[in-house]
């Protein structure tokens, strides 16, 4: 039975100021996110759209903005509704923790509707084209929360070889690594299949639907491994809220992506 290596959150101190392993993670994140979105922008049919490098640095700007103020706002709405209602200003407490995947795809996707109205393009055109980065920047912030020794597993059987205990979780119950989890099926596989499907021209949506439906899935697999928040439990039917919440998604993606297959609209121009 292995134990958590109780990493220092720390990673480098320069004085008075600490640089933070998960801030370096969300830094990695934005890099691996202008790498792949410059290498897509190069696909003849997306540089055909006027797609550029400009507009993926730009891109990165209002997705920042978004998954910080979606994945605070969310954390507080979907998660402790009661407690934040009382608490209004420790909304802004970002550096107490706190942030929820589903607020924050709903800031992204905020802050891709205004960027696409601004430059006069689909919503849709815009999330086919960013869907595919998304991943590795997930797989990151995995990597963070196993440093941090937070989220972690549900009881596993102690015989399980990577089985883990948590001192931070209060106690020595063997546990599953479910950030290792999340980090490979939400980061990795999600990544190399949907970087594979995105290689050639596919109908404007299907991509999108294809990140909605896959991550949907691989999170309802992944919270059955996962301890329910303590200050929420199980909910319905035996489901975790983020099981709960990842439902919608991926009704919305098989939904998307039907539809975008049967538009009338041709894919987009072939190289």
């Amino acid at each position: 039975m292995l134990v958590h290596p109780q990493f220092d959150p720390v990673a480098l101190s320069l004085g008075p100021v600490q640089v933070h392993w998960y801030g370096l993670t969300y830094l990695a994140a934005f890099g691996l996110f202008l790498w792949l979105a410059g290498r897509r922008v190069r696909y003849p049919w997306l540089a055909a759209a006027g797609w550029t490098r400009r507009d993926v640095e730009d891109l990165l700007f209002y997705g920042v903005v978004g998954v910080v103020l979606g994945g605070r706002l969310g954390y507080a709405l979907f998660y402790k509704p009661g407690y934040y209602l009382t608490h209004p200003l420790e909304i802004l407490a970002v550096w107490q923790g706190g942030m929820s995947f589903h607020g924050g795809l709903l800031g992204v996707l905020a802050a891709m509707a205004l960027f696409a109205r601004r430059r006069g393009r689909s919503f849709l055109e815009v999330t086919d084209l960013v869907a595919p980065c998304v991943p590795t920047g997930l797989a990151a912030g995995r990597i963070g929360n196993f440093i941090n020794g937070e989220l972690w597993g549900r009881a596993a059987d102690p015989s399980l070889p990577w089985a883990m205990v948590f001192p931070q979780s209060g106690s020595d119950i063997a546990r599953h690594p479910s950030q290792l989890y999340q980090f490979a099926l939400e980061g990795l596989l999600l990544f190399v299949l949907l970087w594979w499907y995105a290689s050639k021209p596919r109908h404007t949506g299907q991509v999108s639907g294809a990140f909605l439906v896959g991550y949907g899935v691989f999170r309802f697999i992944a919270e059955y491994f996962r301890e329910p928040d303590s200050f929420l439990g199980l909910r319905a039917l035996g489901l975790s809220q983020g099981q709960w919440l990842s439902l919608p998604m991926i009704a919305i993606g098989v939904g998307l992506w039907w539809w975008a297959s049967r538009a009338q609209s041709r894919p987009q121009s072939r190289p």
